[in-house]
């Protein structure tokens, strides 16, 4: 008889720390679906030690703004920046497309 008294003292918190996890899981869902830019600078970098790979590099830029990008269905805001480096003796340059929140490179192409 006094165990079943005992469950029914507990009952109520029972159900608090439910709704309180289930509060808390759905806030920190919220705060990890948000999106938080990746930093330009390091962006740059990452591009800077790819090209790196293939031999050195000697100039590069990337702009500091985010800017609006659609290919096909895809959007998302992107950081247009730009290498150069020498290939065959004459300066070779490069521009590129990073998403601005994972820093994934979206397009490079020589110009």
């Amino acid at each position: 008889m006094n165990n079943r008294h005992d469950n029914q003292k507990l009952l109520p918190v029972a159900i608090i720390g439910a709704v309180l996890s289930f509060l808390i899981g759905f806030y920190a869902y919220y705060l990890v679906d948000q999106k938080a830019p990746v930093n330009a600078d390091k962006i740059l970098n990452r591009v800077k030690d790819q090209f790196k790979e293939e031999g050195p590099i000697e100039g590069s830029w990337i702009e500091m703004t985010k800017v609006p990008w659609k290919k096909y269905s895809y959007e998302t805001k992107v950081y247009y920046g730009g290498i150069s480096r020498l290939e065959d003796g004459q300066v070779a340059q490069y521009e590129f497309v990073a998403d601005a929140y994972s820093g994934t490179l979206m397009d490079v192409y020589k110009v």
